[in-house]
Order: structure tokens, then sequence, then C-alpha cells
């Protein structure tokens, strides 16, 4: 019986991680079916982060009343792992984008109720709490966060706010006196796949302000108060954060966890691996199918497929990485640990077009694949039409 891990990231725009694996796992049983398959659908940190680890690892999702980004009450959540010592929250579950559909405003939304989603995981029994930083509708550094873990954010005549991305400017002291104690002892882990710095012409407010409504002028606007954001950081809390790879994440919420909650930054991939003891699942591994919507040079920068392939390497595991298209620059993975790349874009056409049959492309690489599996490893190369001792396992 061979043993495989089918580790997909999701197909933006078209597929999530859950539903490819589901995908290689059905292609997989009709040529391997008495196969051992270890499904782990690969989160990113944005939306539908919390499903892929409850998925993975078990657990259960629990929703709570909290802020919206503009300032509303909302329904958020978050997934406590089946340890009961984990909790994964993803920050678009209180301040995403979609929550602000028809009324962008980067210069005014808030993330105080991702706060509030973290004091109730830890009131909920987390000790540790994995962070997504991913799809926010916000670009105010963190500081509404922050503010509703108990930091005090005081204006030149000493009046306490609460800062957004339109209002940094008027920030003159920080005080960290007032943080909730519940976050003592709690390490929190904060999953951000980018590694843009806070400001500048490759900002927080520059490359993700205007998908979050922001014009021109108001771009130039937020980029300077996060600048003067950080400044008062230096000032008050003695941390330089401005031009650290990954603090323009989420609208500077990557600089916001590393300065106010003590985070630490992580590429996501890594987080997951290490979540799902990813290395000591790969002994005996026939081969580990991951994929992503596009593979190109931006995917070697530690991307799901590249850091997947750095692990299985080092354990002497092959990586076949299917993928929606495939982009000068791709070639680079083979030195990074992929054994192949496998394109579902049959047909070489623009995005666009290719969307429209993403699940039926996929099936069809897929099928190709495990009939060439098949043929090296004595099979017929027909389709199997029953299932002998399937052992299917996600983990848990």
């Amino acid at each position: 019986m061979s043993k495989w891990i089918l580790m997909p990231d999701s197909f933006k725009g078209t597929m999530s991680s859950l539903e490819v694996c589901q995908r290689m796992r059905e292609a997989l049983l009709r040529h391997v079916p008495d196969a051992e398959v270890i499904s782990i659908p690969v989160a990113d940190g944005g939306e539908g982060s919390v499903d892929a680890f409850l998925t993975a690892m078990g657990g259960h999702r629990v929703e709570v009343s909290c802020t919206g980004p503009d300032f509303q009450k909302i329904t958020g959540f978050y997934g406590l792992l089946a340890d009961e010592y984990t909790a994964v929250i993803e920050m678009a579950a209180a301040a995403g984008l979609p929550l602000m559909e028809g009324k962008l405003c980067a210069a005014g939304a808030t993330t105080y109720g991702v706060g509030e989603l973290i004091l109730a995981a830890i009131r909920d029994g987390a000790k540790r709490i994995i962070l997504g930083l991913g799809g926010s509708a916000t670009n105010d550094g963190g500081c509404g966060c922050a503010a509703a873990l108990g930091v005090r954010f005081l204006d030149g005549t000493g009046e306490e706010y609460i800062p957004v991305g339109g209002t940094l400017d008027r920030l003159y002291h920080i005080d960290m006196s007032q943080r909730s104690p519940l976050l003592d002892g709690v390490e929190i882990v904060a999953m951000c796949d980018v590694d843009n710095p806070l400001c500048g012409p490759s900002g927080a407010s520059a490359v993700f302000g205007p998908q979050k409504g922001a014009d021109p002028e108001m771009v130039t606007i937020l980029d300077r108060n996060l600048r003067h954001l950080s400044e008062v950081i230096r000032q008050d809390l003695g941390r330089e954060i401005a031009n650290i790879s990954g603090t323009g994440a989420a609208g500077g919420m990557g600089a916001g966890v590393m300065a106010f909650l003590d985070s630490r930054l992580q590429m996501g991939i890594e987080i997951v691996l290490d979540t799902v003891n990813f290395d000591d699942l790969l002994p005996g591994t026939t081969a580990v199918l991951t994929g992503e919507g596009r593979i190109d040079g931006q995917s070697l920068r530690g991307k799901v497929v590249i850091g997947i392939a750095h692990r299985a390497r080092r354990a002497g595991v092959p990586v076949v990485a299917v993928v929606g298209d495939v982009v000068p620059g791709a070639e680079g993975a083979y030195q990074e640990g992929v054994t192949a790349i496998v394109s579902t874009n049959r047909r070489a056409v623009p995005w666009e077009v290719a969307r429209e049959t993403a699940r039926e492309d996929l099936d069809a690489a897929l099928e190709d694949l495990f009939r060439l599996y098949e043929a090296f490893h004595g099979g017929s190369g027909q389709r199997s039409v029953t299932r002998r001792n399937e052992k299917e396992v996600f983990l848990s």
C-alpha cells in the first residue's frame, strides 16, 4: 500500500484548497484504490484559513459578536483546534474586504474586532494563536486591534482615541501599561505571505491601498500616517519596524502585531507545516501532491509549493506541483526540490477563459498524472471501479 500526502494551496478565484484536495483524493483513489491518503488543505492567512486548519487538525468553529471594520457589530469567528490549546484567527473574519462591500474606506476602517476575537480565543483556553494576515479592508497599522486589547493611543491633547488609517497623524503617545494581562504567556504567531515593508512605494498603502478604496491622494496620506505611527512606536516602544519585511501586510497589521503583541511574522506555509507535524508524516511517503493557481518566480520566495518542497527534499520524498499556469521563472522550482510541474491549462488560454473550466481541467490533468503513475507501477492504465482497503486520513 502506498502513502500520499495531498497539500495544495487554493487556486485563487476558482477553487479553495479544500476543493482541490478533494479532487486530488478522488483522482488518486480511482487509480490507486488502496492508497493511504493524508489530506491537508493549506491556509494562507486569508479567508478560509480557519476552515482549512479545522479540516486538517480537527476542532470546532466558535462564533463571536465583535466589531466590524466599519465599527458596526457583526458576528465573527475563530477556530479552536482539537488540542484545545491552539486557536486560529483570520483577521478577515472581523476586518475583511467583503465586510466593507460597497463602502470601502481604507482611511476609516478598523481592526478593533480582531483584538476582540483574540481576547475571546484566550478566554476559551487558547495559549497559542495563529493569526492570519490577509484579505483586510484596513490600513490602521493594527492600532484598532491593540486598542481592543487595552493599549491606549493618545493624541496631542492627551485624549484617548482609536486610530484608523486617516487619523494616525493625530497620534502623540502610546501607553502599553493597561494592555490586557490575558496576553501574558500566550504565543501569537502571525501568518504573513507578503514581504512588503510598512511604508514607501512597496509599502502597505501604496501596494494594497487602492484595492481598499484609496485614491492616489489618499494613498499618499495613508503612507505618511503609517510612517508617523512607526516614529511614535520607535519613540515610545523602542522598536524600529518601518523597514522590516512583512510589516506592510494587511494594512500595516504586520507592524502592529510585532509592536503591540510581541508577535513574530512567519511565512504561512511554515506555520502550517509545523502545526500538522509535516516532517513526521514524510517517512514512507510515495509522493506529496501540492499546487497553486500559478507558479512563477515569485513562487520561489517561500510560497506554499516551495515551502513543502524544501521539507520533502530533506526526507527524499518526491513533490509534484499541479498548477493552473506555468510562467517563465517557474523552472527554478526544480532546484528547490520540486520533482515535476503539471499544468491544468491544457489549451494555453488566458486565466479569464481558463477559470470557466478550471475544475474539469484540474480533473483531466490529475487523470493524466495518475495514469502515468499506474503505467510505471505495473497498472493497466484503466480506471479502477472499486476501492480496496481504502485508508483515508484527515489529521485530527
